[in-house]
């Protein structure tokens, strides 16, 4: 019964502690602060506005000279015969598409040059999140930004770590 006792008692206690050995070690990041801070996000940024900025000159370029066509026309469309101005309001009709293929072919393209750039951006902080971790001896590390709905923050917060890091 004693011995019985005894294997009990050790049984018990490295449960306990094999218990405590396995307790799961957590950390988190605000993940989105952390891309918006990287100074390539940076870089894109103002590569992206220098990109729309010169979009938007040549679409309100393109939208002052069918303005300019429109009044032109509109003033002319009494002494012209009805066969040019039905050509006219072609012409016109064409030109608004091509305005509108502009504006959003711009779009889609500032889009796509976003996606295609953030994409290294991204797989570059998640490589130092994990690097991090893993030195930090973390088992899980949750996104702070998702939601901003991190309602107890007992995990080690790896913010600066990670920032460290990736050197800024």
């Amino acid at each position: 019964m004693k011995n019985f006792k005894t294997l009990l008692l050790i049984a018990v206690f490295t449960l306990g502690v094999a218990g405590v050995a396995n307790a799961q070690k957590l950390g988190h990041i605000d993940f989105e602060k952390l891309v918006a801070e990287m100074p390539q996000t940076k870089t894109l940024k103002s590569s992206i506005e220098k990109l729309a900025k010169t979009y938007q000159d040549e679409i309100e370029g393109m939208g002052k000279k069918l303005e300019a066509k429109m009044q032109k026309y509109t003033a002319e469309q009494k002494s012209q015969t009805q066969v040019i101005n039905e050509t006219r309001a072609q012409e016109v009709q064409q030109d608004r598409a091509r305005y509108e293929q502009a504006r959003q072919g711009a779009y889609q393209e500032m889009q796509t040059k976003q996606a295609e750039e953030l994409g290294p951006i991204i797989e570059k902080a998640q490589k130092a999140i994990e690097e991090v971790a893993a030195t930090k001896g973390l088992d899980y590390v949750l996104d702070a930004s998702v939601g901003k709905g991190l309602l107890v923050k007992k995990g080690e917060d790896i913010y600066s770590a990670v920032k460290a890091k990736l050197g800024f």
